[in-house]
Formats: C-alpha cells, structure tokens, sequence
C-alpha cells in the first residue's frame, strides 16, 4: 500500500510537479519514507523530474546552488583530500576513490591527471552545480554534485576525508550562486539523431582513415568528417578491425583479468566528463542484473542486461594496434570501453592482445545488423 499511495502522485503532470518545489520535495520524501534505499536519480525518474531538479528543492535547506567558477572550483578540489568521485551513464557508475591532483583547465577542457583520480572534462556541458550536506543514518554526508542543461548528473564528487569539511565549507560559501532558488529552468532532452544510411558512408574513405591512425584520440574526429556513427563504423569497417561479440563479454574479460592479475583501463562516460580506472581488478561480482567491481578504490556498477552490443576493436597508432573492447546500449551509446593498460609511446601489453585474441575465438557472434 505505501508503494501505491507514492507512485499515485506521479501521474500528475510532470511539468506540474517540477513548477511545485514544495509540492515536488513532499512526493520526494514521502519516496523516501517509503523506499528509503532508492537514489535520488532513481527518485527524479519515478517522480518525472530531473535529479537536478529535484535537488534544487532542497536549497536553502540541505543543498546551496554553486556558480561554476571553474577556475576557482577545479583547482580547490585537491583542498578537500580524499574523495570519491562517480561518473555514470545510463547504464553504468564508475566510481574512484583518491585526490583531485594535477588539474589542468584549457578553455572549457580540463584534465585531472591523478594516478587514483583520472577525468577529462567537458565543461561547456555542465550547467549546473549543487553542495549538499545530507544527514544520513551513519552521519553528515557532504558532497559536490553538477548537471547538464536537462538537469542529468555529469558529475559528483564526496567527500571521505574528515580533515575536507573545513575546505568545503570555504569553498561551497565561496561560490555560493546569486540565484538560491528552488525552480531550476532545465532544457528538454534533444533526440538522438539517427544515424546516416550505410549507402551514403565512404567505407573506403573510413577505412583508409582508419588504418592511417596515428593515436587512438583520433579515432572520434574521424567519425566525425566523415558523418558516421560509432557502432555503424564498427559494422561496415570489416571484422578484422572490429568483431562483434557477445554482450557477456565484458563480465567474461573482467572474470579472467581479476584471475590474472592483468592491469587494464575502464572508461566510463557521458557528455561532461569520462572517468577512467587503471589497474587490476580484484573483486568481480554479478547481482541480480548488475555487474561489479567491488574494489578498495574502484568501483564499477553495469547493467549487463542493457548491453546490446560489444565489440573488440583494433585501432593502428604509431605505438602499434591498440585494441579494446566497446560495449553499447539499444540505441548505439557507449556504456564502458575496456583497454589494456598502456601509456603513449608503449605498445599494447602483449597479455592483454592474447586476452582479446581469446574473447573473439570463445565469444565473437554473426556479422551484426544495422
């Protein structure tokens, strides 16, 4: 019965609700009485809100608006010590444990180049920016949260260290945004554009280009002149350069490379900011439609069942072939890429070139379809 007397007001215009605060934070925490473990982005989507939206209903209570003063926010970050930092995707949170250290701001791109915390951001897609200071049942949980112009998280940072509050503090009243409002002016969502009928893509052209990369950075700005979705360059650029395998890849790769001890790198992304994880993976643990990686300082959360798509992909760079294996959503999005560990001017681990010779005899599939 609680189920139903919270989910009631949910048929109410979304729009209704998301011009409510009042409204909208009373059906949040009445969610929240009744699911107690449900996560504010799950929330938003049972409410018909964005999570940023709902947050903003907090303001003035436990959540201050943050003006995005980049160049005071990314720098200060290393101030609040050690800190657990989650990107996610539909399908996918990626979650790293360390120091924001060695951040470098160009224009609206950084880098955070930690060895523990390693990001490349986007920031002409984050619009907006929240501190929260929530009272959980194990204690004040402080954290920094930013969104895109639809109100979707791009990004958050917690706090773990102690010693940070004082830092935080000083910089959430810092950046204290003019505008404490509860009413957050989010855009609607932009359909996906469908990609180009295969007819009218150069696959020689894209071949070419493909086998003349010189680092795998360029792989995306090749896609982009010549107009051509990921996956559909992943169909017609031949099986020898990307092999369609089975979705149950990725739990089959991270299986064996927590046997092995092998260091790989994990990618997990969204339009503001990738997230990579380097290193070994120790423990791997599937629960219920949910596959993870519990580690000390890694962890990993992928909806195994909402992999559609996986492929192992070989690019040419001037260190050598550089391969990974890609997995993709119904619609063609990118959940997660897996590398072997490598740094520019070294060549693929040879262990994990077997790895990947190993997946595609045990797991690769028919020639995929458009």
């Amino acid at each position: 019965m609680q189920q139903s007397s919270v989910s009631e007001p949910a048929s109410e215009s979304a729009s209704a609700l998301a011009s409510e605060p009042a409204l909208l934070r009373q059906r949040w925490q009445a969610l929240r009485q009744s699911q107690p473990r449900t996560r504010a982005r799950d929330a938003a989507d049972q409410l018909g809100v964005s999570e940023a939206q709902l947050l903003a209903t907090g303001v003035g209570e436990d959540a201050v608006r943050l003006d995005l003063r980049f160049d005071v926010l990314l720098p200060r970050l290393e101030s609040l010590g050690r800190v657990m930092s989650l990107t996610r995707n539909a399908h996918a949170v990626h979650e790293k444990r360390g120091t924001w250290r060695n951040v470098e701001l160009h224009g609206l791109r950084a880098l955070v180049l930690d060895e523990d915390i390693d990001l490349r951001l986007f920031l002409s897609r984050w619009r907006f920016g929240f501190a929260l200071r929530e009272h959980l049942a194990d204690g004040l949980r402080r954290s920094l949260q930013f969104f895109d112009a639809t109100g979707t998280a791009v990004h958050k940072v917690f706090l773990e260290d102690p010693g940070g509050a004082a830092a935080f503090d000083a910089l959430v009243e810092e950046l204290r945004h003019v505008d404490q409002v509860q009413l957050l002016p989010v855009e609607r969502a932009s359909p996906v554009a469908p990609p180009r009928p295969d007819g009218e893509v150069d696959v020689e052209g894209l071949r070419a280009g493909w086998l003349a990369l010189k680092d795998t950075h360029d792989f995306f700005p090749l896609l982009q002149r010549l107009g051509v979705a990921r996956t559909q360059a992943l169909r017609l650029v031949g099986r020898e350069l990307a092999t369609p395998v089975a979705p149950e890849s990725l739990a089959w790769v991270l299986e064996r490379v927590a046997a092995s001890g092998l260091s790989i790198m994990v990618f997990v992304g969204n339009p503001g900011v990738i997230q990579i994880h380097t290193g070994p993976v120790r423990t791997v643990r599937p629960t219920g439609p949910w596959l993870n990686v519990l580690d000390p300082g890694f962890n990993l959360h992928v909806r195994a069942d909402n992999i559609q798509a996986a492929w192992v992909v070989r690019k040419t760079t001037r260190d050598g072939v550089v391969t990974s294996l890609e997995l993709f959503d119904a619609a063609g999005e990118n959940i997660a890429l897996v590398f072997g560990q490598r740094k520019p001017g070294h060549p693929e681990l040879p262990a994990w070139q077997t790895l990947m010779r190993e997946l595609t005899e045990a797991l690769s599939v028919p020639e995929a379809q458009p």
